[in-house]
């Protein structure tokens, strides 16, 4: 007798691998000063020798506002719309003709790319010859380009953004700030204004003109090397900043959406001690819903041109936002919006009573005393103070902002003991004005905010016992139980439409000071999550273990915004000494720099956790080989989130083309993927696979076991425990990109 108990199968789910770099970081043998559009075509090509199913990059807008290397930083973003004229491959501005650049300008466009050629980019050199080298180009050829069928086509689909962003580029140029609330009669009214200046024929349409020709043929470039990598089955995945500069054309034709007299910004965390404050204007989320979401559904269809999947910028910001008053500099005295305020009345119920008390700077003789010294006190309580009772102070109307404050002059030339003074004077009265417990909300003077730790000020110290203990609960209820219905509302309101504006694949960036309701919304939506190795996201930990990742997620050892894994190997050998022993299982003494058996660990960790998405810097990828990691290890550093202006210029130190050439390095990287389970045997070739790999097929690429795992989460039931997933719904579309049925040499199908 014979008793048959069935079949298992193991649930598997499609899982791949990328790599994240910023177009600005590429170099190839053509690329002029920075990386550009179309070396995007020879790093999909390096991806796909690797087996990496996607290439991630930030934001590629244009961010032109201040007219220096400030605007290097590409979340300032000038046009949602607009791309960045860096990005622009000269050599290729006559390809729709079928011509050549003539003798004389190509031999000048040779001749920037060996004297921009260096470490790093610079940024206002790059800029200033391409936007003169384009202006050649345009004044020869430029009237066929705009008189061609495809321009034609491509301005009438464009023009609802093309024309007001090529009125606003003139502006600026014209009164040389973009700051459009200073462009007198033509700060307000910007539809009346676009359409003169707009006009074919005006005064001023050739200038017009050459910014529509600019954006044409960025936008060429762009959707060539999207093509190219949708054949190559190599997703592209964008970056959607969480605001816009308020100095932007956004926010000169929409005032409305922003509040404009608001920044957006983050709380205080183990980073950044005075939290963040990013400039940008928070947004008018009533205005936008008021339309069912137009800008946002624009925005995203035009990113959809290019881009498969993106991720959202600070996705907690949906849920809400960090607000920070316009007259301050840091972000301590911000507070949440969506928020449930604290009342006047609540309070006094819980007999805390004198409320002006904990919403003033709280300033006494002691620490004044604490914070200037016995003999500069005096001086600066009479300089910057009032008197308010014996040994107590207010700060006078002329410094009671931060804004104010760090504004407090300098004369140009004076000695460096007054520079030094005036700096520790600044910093003083900051920390003077930030000492605070409650903020009065602005649009409600009954209600209140708890400054975010309010535990840590003397004002707090200074309490009586029964108002420090009714205040700390207040705070703690506050910031983690007293919203959470709040802010699951919030997201709830606007992520289904970002969801279904179009069919790309949304990420979102979900660090920092997470809420407990963001997981569940995140995987209510289907949205996949970000998880960083040093980021750790349970309380009290200190590393993330990526063996404990859920599907969901993207899988990270560093990104932009964190020290490459070298650099900070290097830079904090104590913590890295703790991570070599917890988490990469070391015995012995760690070695003393990054060296690429190290590295090789860190990588096959997160190659080989459950996350759908294993994605790597390029520095970390390039850190495999000891050829390429020679170069010093900090000078890999994207972005330093402390620096508030931040230049972003890093630019990866060999070309391409040696990258694609090196098979050693190129095998190491693709032998990682295929026995972690992220690409098949056949990116090993020209190499034969190991026998291991040979004798049965990989489980991660798809076959139909895993295509009908995955069809049934796209469809919306439960796999692997996860509930519906709404967003998947486009991944069949997308499927030959991630992954499709071929058969190697031996008939092994995979």
């Amino acid at each position: 007798m014979v008793r048959h108990d069935g079949y298992f199968r193991r649930d598997r789910h499609w899982r791949g691998a990328g790599l994240a770099v910023p177009v600005f970081s590429l170099r190839t043998q053509h690329s002029v000063g920075v990386g550009e559009f179309l070396d995007l075509i020879p790093l999909v090509d390096l991806a796909d020798k690797c087996g990496l199913r996607m290439i991630q990059v930030l934001p590629v807008n244009d961010t032109c506002v201040y007219g220096t290397w400030w605007d290097s930083y590409p979340y300032s973003t000038l046009s949602v719309h607009a791309l960045h004229p860096q990005y622009l491959a000269l050599r290729d501005l006559l390809a729709d003709e079928g011509q050549q650049l003539p003798h004389d300008l190509a031999a000048e466009l040779h001749k920037a790319r060996l004297d921009l050629d260096g470490p790093q980019v610079d940024y206002e050199a790059t800029l200033a010859f391409k936007t003169s080298f384009v202006r050649k180009v345009y004044d020869r050829y430029g009237k066929g380009t705009l008189q061609s069928s495809g321009f034609q086509a491509w301005f009438t689909a464009n023009a609802h953004w093309l024309r007001p962003y090529a009125a606003f580029c003139f502006l600026r140029d014209i009164f040389q700030t973009s700051e459009h609330w200073r462009w007198g009669c033509v700060s307000s009214g910007a539809e009346e204004v676009v359409e003169r200046l707009t006009r074919p024929g005006g005064e001023f349409y050739n200038r017009i003109q050459l910014t529509y020709y600019v954006q044409y043929q960025l936008h060429r470039q762009l959707l060539r090397a999207s093509q190219y990598a949708a054949s190559r089955r190599v997703v592209l995945k964008g970056d959607l900043p969480i605001g816009v500069d308020k100095r932007s054309v956004d926010c000169w034709t929409a005032p409305h959406l922003f509040r404009m007299e608001k920044s957006t910004g983050a709380p205080p965390d183990a980073f950044s001690p005075t939290g963040q404050n990013w400039g940008f204007p928070t947004y008018n989320w009533e205005a936008m819903a008021a339309d069912g979401y137009a800008w946002w559904r624009s925005r995203l269809l035009h990113l959809a041109q290019y881009f498969t999947a993106y991720r959202i910028d600070h996705v907690l910001g949906f849920f809400r936002i960090w607000e920070v008053p316009g007259d301050c500099v840091t972000g301590l005295l911000g507070y949440f919006r969506p928020a449930r305020p604290l009342t006047r009345s609540e309070l006094e119920q819980r007999g805390v009573w004198d409320i002006e008390r904990l919403t003033r700077p709280h300033i006494t003789d002691a620490l004044l005393r604490q914070l200037f010294g016995t003999e500069r006190m005096e001086t600066v309580a009479a300089t910057y103070m009032l008197e308010d009772g014996k040994g107590k102070y207010r700060l006078r109307a002329a410094y009671s902002s931060e804004a104010a404050i760090a504004s407090i002059p300098l004369r140009p030339g004076s000695p460096e003991w007054l520079v030094r003074e005036v700096e520790e004077t600044r910093a003083g009265l900051l920390k003077l004005r930030q000492n605070v417990v409650l903020l009065q909300d602005p649009e409600d003077p009954d209600a209140f905010h708890p400054r975010f730790n309010l535990m840590s000020t003397s004002s707090f110290a200074a309490l009586p016992a029964p108002w420090r203990a009714t205040l700390r609960h207040m705070h703690d209820d506050y910031y983690f139980r007293r919203q959470e219905d709040v802010w699951r509302a919030s997201a709830l309101a606007k992520l289904p439409a970002l969801q279904a504006a179009s069919d790309m694949l949304v990420c979102g960036e979900d660090l920092g000071f997470v809420p407990a309701c963001v997981p569940p919304v995140m995987k209510e939506l289907g949205l996949i999550g970000l998880r960083i190795q040093r980021m750790a996201t349970e309380p009290g930990g200190e590393f993330n273990n990526p063996a404990a990742y859920t599907y969901l997620t993207v899988a990270s050892p560093s990104c932009h915004d964190v020290t490459p894994l070298r650099a900070w190997y290097e830079s904090d050998p104590d913590r890295a000494e703790r991570f070599y022993y917890h988490q990469l299982g070391g015995c012995g003494p760690p070695p003393p720099v990054c060296t690429p058996d190290v590295v090789r660990v860190v990588l096959q960790q997160h190659i080989n956790c459950g996350s759908m998405l294993a994605v790597f810097p390029i520095q970390d990828l390039m850190a495999l080989s000891s050829q390429f990691a020679t170069r010093k290890a900090d000078e890999e550093i994207i972005n330093d989130p402390t620096v508030p202006k931040h230049y972003w210029r890093f630019r990866i130190h060999t070309t391409l083309e040696a990258l694609l050439s090196d098979t050693d390095w190129v095998n190491t990287i693709a032998e990682m993927l295929v026995l972690g389970e992220r690409a098949p045997p056949s990116v090993l070739q020209p190499y034969m696979a190991p026998l291991a790999l040979q004798a049965s097929p990989p489980l991660s690429p798809i076959d139909d076991d895993n295509a009908a795992a995955l069809a049934a989460l796209i469809a919306g039931g439960v796999a692997n425990g996860l509930a519906s997933h709404p967003q998947m719904n486009h991944l069949p579309n997308h499927r030959p990109y991630l992954g499709h049925h071929q058969t190697n040499a031996d008939g092994v199908r995979y």
